[in-house]
């Protein structure tokens, strides 16, 4: 489809027709030049490349130009001509400028190149204009398109679930309640409980953690499906890792084993990655050049690797064994943390790793208990630089085994019949896993924040924008 009005930068400089005449909008990200000739270079976020205006001071006044500054917006018209210099191909010889809308160069905060990632996440409103913010946004972009194409070329449907939800999926607490009540007089119970029967939707509710038990739902009668959508966990987690707002892909299949979800699971993450190299290499040479050195070769290398398929207990054998000090001890029965998982991906196996057969009692209600009663087909896909970036399992198709583990956990049955009667009538083996998109991003980008692959983070005390 045409763009009304002007023709993007990417088209120009991926093949452009040199002679004819162009228009492009966009803003200025430099300007320069001498008495005779000024020189601007023009992005509009459709490329990571800027295209150079040229234009000449004796057919266009300097006095035109006084509002055409770093960060103004503007619309130039001329001929696309073959580049004088060696950076790019082509260039325009502009015979008209129209500025749309000027930026103070006193008070426009990306006047200046080098600001660091905290200054540039206390104006997230702007940042995307900066090179390292566009590049990671299309990116975004780029992978979000290749999920939904990945499961519609494989036969999966999308299936939107709840936001508002009134069961915690996890069992862990730390979620964001929804309410219309008076927060400072709610209604009480004769009990003196608050009584949310008066609330609107009659019960405590509050944002969802994940989409995965609903999922499920979906699969017992679609046979494969998908979510993608953002989950919440209230959690005073101030690291590199965590957010409060973040976007999930869970996908759901019947008649799954855990071997089937192991593959699924590997392929479809070397599909992500692979369709960011084919897509997004201008971009990622930037990020690679900017933040991380290996990154592109780190795409690479898992692309043409196959995952490592490694049962817990052997994992922490080899962890016990390696003789590397861990801030966090090591001894069967824990839940790894990153710097256990990265020592197995980075160190000792130096590829991707699924680590399988959980205990049962570090992971979730519903995982598939193996026959020796201790552990579960739970399976953590681990990477390079990232520690566990998929986690899923073979879900227990059992009625008896499942209410049993509820039972065990002192879980509310009264927020949980509706998943329970999937076991109930025409229970069948399934399984699924998840992925958190921006842990996904964190690999794909090479940064080292989670809050910057996203385009406006939910964090601590941070709500902004």
């Amino acid at each position: 489809m045409k763009t009304p009005g002007r023709t993007k930068i990417a088209a120009l400089l991926s093949g452009g027709e040199v002679g004819k005449d162009v228009v492009v909008k966009g803003w200025v990200r430099t300007k320069r030049g001498n008495k005779n000739v000024a020189f601007i270079a023009l992005n509009d976020g459709s490329t990571i490349n800027n295209i150079q205006l040229v234009v000449d001071l004796q057919k266009i006044s300097e006095d035109a130009l006084k509002g055409v500054t770093t960060g103004a917006c503007i619309c130039a018209k001329g001929a696309l001509v073959a580049s004088q210099g060696g950076s790019q191909s082509v260039e325009i010889q502009v015979v008209n400028i129209e500025l749309y809308g000027a930026a103070d160069v006193e008070t426009y905060p990306l006047q200046k190149k080098g600001h660091t990632l905290e200054f540039l996440r206390e104006i997230a409103h702007l940042r995307p204009r900066t090179n390292t913010f566009g590049a990671v946004l299309r990116i975004r972009h780029a992978m979000a398109f290749a999920i939904h194409k990945y499961f519609n070329d494989n036969g999966f449907a999308y299936l939107h679930t709840p936001i508002v939800t009134a069961s915690d999926a996890e069992g862990a607490g730390a979620m964001f309640q929804v309410t219309t009540l008076d927060v400072k007089n709610p209604p009480r119970a004769e009990n003196g409980e608050v009584d949310y029967a008066q609330d609107f939707f009659g019960k405590h509710t509050s944002l969802t953690v994940s989409g995965q038990l609903e999922g499920e739902l979906g699969a017992m009668a679609l046979g494969e499906i998908y979510t993608f959508g953002p989950t919440f966990r209230a959690e005073n987690s101030n690291t590199p890792r965590h957010l409060a707002e973040f976007w999930m892909i869970e996908p759901e299949m019947a008649f799954y084993e855990i071997e089937d979800n192991m593959n699924l699971a590997e392929d479809f993450i070397k599909s992500l990655v692979k369709y960011a190299l084919d897509s997004c290499m201008d971009d990622l040479k930037f990020l690679n050049d900017m933040y991380d050195k290996e990154l592109i070769e780190r795409l690479q290398s898992v692309c043409s690797t196959d995952f490592v398929r490694l049962d817990y207990t052997e994992g922490v054998k080899i962890l016990e064994a390696s003789g590397q000090k861990f801030e966090f001890p090591v001894k069967w029965g824990i839940d790894l943390q990153s710097e256990h998982e990265r020592y197995l991906v980075e160190k000792h196996f130096k590829k991707p790793v699924i680590l399988t057969n959980y205990p049962k009692d570090i992971k979730a209600f519903y995982m598939k208990q193996n026959e020796d009663g201790k552990t579960v087909r739970a399976m953590d896909v681990l990477f390079p630089k990232i520690g566990e970036i998929i986690g899923g399992s073979q879900r227990e198709e059992s009625l008896e085994k499942l209410q049993a583990r509820i039972d065990e956990l002192k879980m509310d049955v009264s927020t949980l019949w509706w998943y329970i009667d999937t076991r109930r009538f025409g229970s069948a083996p399934h399984s699924g896993f998840g992925l958190g998109f921006e842990r996904l991003l964190l690999f794909v980008t090479g940064m080292a924040n989670i809050r910057d692959v996203i385009p406006f983070p939910r964090t601590p005390k941070s709500a902004e924008f």
